[in-house]
């Protein structure tokens, strides 16, 4: 087809109409970022019959009206329809049917659990909100596609696959050579102070850690056997550090902490509520896109004759990251699976992170897990002769995508101003922490912004005092939203002539979309925390279960912890509800019947959860 090229398109789905069918739950969160990308609804309009067939991920399919399956499709403006299958389950017989469910069978519900000690369900509803992330990202990369020379495709995703994805560092890690058991028990953040301010703690620093609790006149022995589970807690979801730390903290003041944080480096954050968050949220999307201008000379991009291979949407485009932990290399990783060549911007030395336990080969199972395949190029940044070398790297790349510290860019001569003036065509790419949307904002790091957010209250239900989750659930959140961001960059440079575009995204979009239903609650003066109890898994003879949000008050009245777990579902099943087992270690998923052969291996033997699509 022709290249559907617009003049001055400002958004990159103007002119595209939009139809969808199915449970809201699937559709939601697709929909509501495919109009804020400029895509049309149609009032009434649904996507064609689609009939019963199998799966593309290798299971028979629902029907459209089946209850667990949802269809969207963007057509119009010269393209070709495009469409979206997006299930609760890549196997029907899996017994995923809704959020509770795939958070079980996945593992979210054990990782999140870890600080607690037990499993424990989210009481966000990560894994729809991350699936309709997904869902979108196949229909930009379809589109994208299409606007390079392909034809349209269809494509499938689902939130068992995202669910995999979310906790694949975790199932990298329990897959690894060596073992992590010794890391893994309850405890962690938030502290309290004595007149009950929750609070959250943040440094990367060991002597700030060390100079904080001194001022607060903690035992020495505590503060040096806390430093290595606080500072790892982003890697096990747990930080079983001295107890004495949190009875340090309840004998101090907030104002004293406060002061202790300020004279030593630490940061601290008090956990705020959802209804004041609700009160100062801005309604912002959850990422920006600002084209550098018209009439700059457009980017030569690749174009293969035939068009791009309709798995790999992305090939023949390169990705340059400069990423650090979590956020920006997950989002480069997404888009190396949709085929595009990602360089990683490395220190001279490598990532140090390369190292970090567990291992599989000497490489870092959690590194590979967001980071192979990619090529990697060392570079010292700090240096004139480095920077010019990423200069020169970046004038044949389409995407630059980082998340460096706020300013860091701007300092060195490497924002996207700096980098247009070599490469007019680039889509530069900031994953930051809050977008400058909040002033006076602490450190831009996940834990931090759940506090500050209100996540640590949605994400636990009205009996449960709020934390935020030790899962990383904001890093890996960021990081779709990253990705999706990309394409919409990369197709609003197709559809306008080749300008290059500037895309923001940060954890604080991804903790808003995360919150949205519960601060909508709150808007409307009602409890915005989920009923006591919600998504808790039932305790059985050898492990747990989680039924279905619709069935979980029936299921509460059987008393099932003196059956086995295939005995308590059956009981359940034989009056009607539905359930599942809930996985309780993250390396039960290679062996578990309800993800046949989604687990593999990698070259370094580091377990790979599957690409989180299927094309047509």
């Amino acid at each position: 087809m022709a290249s559907p090229a617009l003049t001055r398109t400002v958004r990159p789905l103007e002119g595209l109409h939009l139809a969808a069918s199915g449970p809201p739950g699937l559709t939601g969160p697709a929909l509501e970022h495919l109009e804020l990308l400029g895509a049309r609804v149609e009032t009434g309009a649904r996507p064609e019959p689609v009939e019963p067939r199998d799966g593309p991920h290798g299971g028979p399919s629902g029907g459209p009206h089946d209850g667990r399956t949802a269809h969207i499709a963007l057509s119009g403006s010269g393209f070709d329809r495009q469409d979206a299958t997006v299930r609760w389950s890549a196997h029907r017989a899996s017994g995923m049917t809704d959020e509770a469910t795939v958070q079980a069978a996945t593992g979210i519900m054990a990782v999140h659990g870890r600080r607690d000690g037990a499993p424990r369900g989210l009481a966000v509803d990560y894994a729809a909100i991350a699936t309709g992330v997904l869902a979108v990202q196949g229909l930009l990369a379809g589109l994208l596609a299409q606007a390079r020379g392909g034809r349209a495709t269809g494509v499938a995703t689902s939130a068992d696959r995202a669910g995999l994805l979310a906790v694949s560092q975790y199932l990298a890690a329990a897959g690894a050579d060596e073992g992590e058991a010794a890391e893994l028990a309850p405890g962690g953040p938030p502290f309290t102070s004595a007149d009950g301010i929750l609070f959250e703690l943040e440094t990367l620093d060991p002597g700030a850690w060390a100079a904080f609790w001194r001022a607060l006149e903690a035992p020495f022995d505590a503060v040096r056997a806390g430093w290595r589970p606080f500072q790892f807690r982003y890697a096990t979801a747990c930080a079983p550090f001295p107890t004495a730390l949190h009875g340090t903290a309840r004998t101090h003041s907030w104002r004293r902490i406060e002061a202790a944080a300020a004279a030593s480096g630490a940061e601290v954050c008090r956990l705020r509520t959802l209804a004041e968050r609700a009160a100062e949220h801005d309604g912002a999307a959850p990422w920006t896109l600002a084209p550098y201008g018209f009439g700059h000379r457009p980017r030569a991009t690749h174009h293969d004759p035939a068009g791009p291979d309709p798995a790999r949407p992305l090939a023949g485009l390169t990705v340059l990251e400069a990423g650090r932990r979590i956020q920006a290399p997950l989002a480069a990783h997404l888009l190396g699976l949709l085929g595009a060549d990602v360089v990683r911007i490395e220190p001279p030395g490598g990532d140090p992170l390369r190292g970090m336990p567990p291992a599989c080969s000497g490489i870092s199972a959690r590194w590979l897990a967001l980071n192979r395949g990619k090529r990697a190029v060392e570079l010292d940044i700090k240096s004139a002769a480095g920077r010019r070398r990423l200069r020169e790297m970046a004038a044949d790349a389409d995407v630059f995508l980082h998340n460096w510290a706020p300013g860091k860019a701007a300092a060195l001569g490497l924002d996207s101003v700096h980098l247009a003036a070599v490469n007019p065509g680039l889509v530069y790419t900031y994953t930051g922490g809050w977008a400058g949307r909040i002033p006076g904002a602490p450190m831009g790091t996940d834990f931090m912004v759940q506090a500050r957010t209100g996540v640590g209250e949605a994400a636990r239900p009205q009996d449960e005092a709020p934390a935020p989750s030790l899962m990383t659930l904001l890093d890996v959140l960021g990081g779709l939203l990253g990705a999706e961001a990309v394409l919409a960059g990369l197709l609003l440079r197709e559809r306008s002539g080749g300008a290059g575009v500037r895309v923001d995204s940060s954890l604080l979009g991804a903790a808003d979309a995360l919150t949205a239903p519960a601060l909508r609650r709150a808007r409307r003066g009602e409890d915005p925390r989920r009923p006591a109890g919600f998504r808790r898994p039932l305790r059985t003879a050898d492990g747990w279960i989680a039924p279905t949000d619709t069935c979980a008050p029936a299921a509460a009245s059987y008393d099932l912890r003196e059956l086995p777990t295939a005995e308590a579902l059956a009981q359940l099943r034989g009056h009607g509800l539905s359930a599942t087992a809930v996985t309780a270690d993250p390396a039960d998923l290679h062996h578990d019947p309800r993800f046949p052969g989604s687990i593999s291996r990698d070259a370094h033997g580091a377990p790979a959860v599957p690409d989180p699509w299927s094309f047509l």
